[in-house]
């Protein structure tokens, strides 16, 4: 893995919920997904009930997450940290995780728009990963040229 990989995954690991986002019927669509790191694969855990796993199994899609909600009154991140997203962009794959597994997870919602919450899981195979960062405490230098 490079150091942006990892640093992506690191990353990841800190918030629970990102966003999945592909086309279905020729539709761009975005789907909340929980996700955990199993084996150094992006594995996510999403309502089953939109069929939008069937839709991204086989595909290319991107996940991103971030820490935008962390953000306080002036934009910055808790105590001035730094703000970050993270994306991967790869095949996705329907993948049925072991017990153990599925149990990182943690407790999924009951309901999904008032339907019975049935999990699915892909698998994501990265091919691109991005991470961006919006940093609040860094020193600007302005360079006078006059």
């Amino acid at each position: 893995m490079s150091s942006e990989e990892l640093q992506a995954i690191e990353l990841l690991a800190r918030v629970r919920y990102g966003r999945l986002a592909t086309s279905m019927r020729a539709l761009p669509f975005l789907s909340v997904a929980r996700h955990v790191v199993i084996d150094g694969h992006v594995v996510l855990r999403m309502h089953s009930g939109f069929g939008y796993h069937t839709a991204c199994d086989g595909t290319v899609v991107a996940y991103g997450a971030d820490n935008f909600d962390t953000a306080g009154p002036g934009g910055s991140g808790p105590e001035g940290d730094e703000l970050w997203a993270v994306q991967f962009t790869g095949t996705a794959q329907i993948v049925h995780p072991a017990p153990g597994q599925r149990a990182l997870f943690g407790d999924g919602p009951a309901r999904v728009n008032g339907e019975r919450f049935d999990p699915a899981y892909l698998r994501l195979e990265p091919h691109f990963v991005s991470v961006h960062t919006l940093d609040f405490n860094a020193s600007q230098s302005i360079i006078n040229t006059a």
